[in-house]
């Protein structure tokens, strides 16, 4: 008897351990390839002693995934690119609001929704990408510039189906109201060399072979290509400062609504915005740190610094159907 007592009572501690180990770890559904997230959750796990387990895919199979396991999934976070997606998220009712001073001390207003359902982890700029030996940095400063006819037949454009551009159109239509940015990229559509890319990459090789001068790229795109192509001839430019300053959008993150392991998924968000996690999080892409005390890394401060627009990036979610008629009505295919 004494004997059953004292192996019910090991059964009982196995599992109430197994029960702690559960209870600490934070399953994560990421649309952050491999190589861009893992070395984060592993300098998470070796300061803490926290598992992360990853699902890596798109951002609408993720969302949808979400949505179908409802209660039962057992994501914890949900980390995806671009506001409008976090917004989308957060409308489908599957990211759990937040209160947390941490986020809101490391993490500047216009780069985390307003609820606390999201926060933008690291930065990307839309910025102007041309050819130096067709163009003078002189002759470029806004992207409303673009639209002048002294650009006609040397545009460069990136597919309007894809995010990126609809949260650039959202921002430019909360700056000048639906009519002047129809009017604005219609001037942009009327200006292209070429039909548009399926992605940035193919925009910036097209104007270092000379098919067009000039574009609108993610900064980080740039960054790769320049790595594998060290004598890349395309350079960057910072349009708008005199006035409202550079389009940037984001990558992010929030606590799913049904996380099993809430309170664990929200210390390491929070982890993540802080100086310690923000530095290797933005580098391993070449973005920028949302978190404004955290250097960037010496090859995307090489780039140079720039005045970024502050218009809050919920805009991009909020104005997405509207941007993305808008675009589609001015011929932006």
């Amino acid at each position: 008897m004494q004997l059953s007592k004292r192996f019910f009572a090991a059964l009982t501690l196995t599992a109430l351990a197994g029960a702690v180990q559960a209870a600490d770890e934070v399953v994560v559904y990421t649309a952050r390839i491999d190589e861009l997230i893992k070395p984060v959750f592993d300098a998470y796990t070796a300061k803490t002693g926290v598992p992360v387990k990853f699902i890596t895919d798109k951002e609408a199979p993720l969302l949808a995934r979400l949505k179908a396991e409802g209660e039962n999934t057992p994501a914890d976070m949900l980390i995806t690119v671009d506001a409008g997606n976090l917004w989308q998220a957060e409308q489908e009712g599957v990211l759990k609001p937040l209160q947390s001073q941490v986020i809101e001390a490391n993490i500047p207003p216009q780069y985390r929704s307003s609820t606390g359902a999201w926060t933008g982890l690291s930065l990307r700029a839309r910025t102007i990408v041309y050819s130096p030996e067709r163009v003078k940095a002189g002759e470029l400063s806004s992207y409303e510039a673009l639209a002048e006819k002294s650009w006609e037949g040397r545009l460069c454009l990136r597919s309007s189906k894809k995010v990126y551009n609809q949260s650039l159109t959202a921002t430019l239509i909360e700056t000048h109201g639906a009519a002047k940015t129809e009017e604005l990229i219609k001037a942009w559509v009327s200006n292209l060399a070429t039909d548009v890319f399926a992605d940035d990459t193919a925009l910036i090789q097209a104007i270092d072979a000379g098919q067009c001068d000039v574009g609108m790229v993610n900064t980080y795109y740039f960054g790769r290509l320049h790595k594998q192509q060290p004598d890349l001839k395309a350079k960057l430019f910072w349009p708008n400062q005199s006035d409202r300053g550079v389009h940037v959008n984001l990558s992010g993150a929030g606590v799913t609504q049904h996380a099993p392991h809430a309170e664990a998924a929200q210390k390491l968000l929070e982890w993540m915005t802080t100086e310690e996690a923000q530095g290797l999080f933005a580098s391993l892409n070449q973005e920028f740190p949302a978190n404004p005390k955290v250097p960037a890394s010496a090859e995307v401060a090489a780039w140079g610094s720039f005045k970024a627009d502050a218009i809050p990036l919920e805009v991009a979610g909020k104005r997405q159907a509207e941007a993305t008629m808008l675009m589609d009505r001015a011929g932006w295919n």
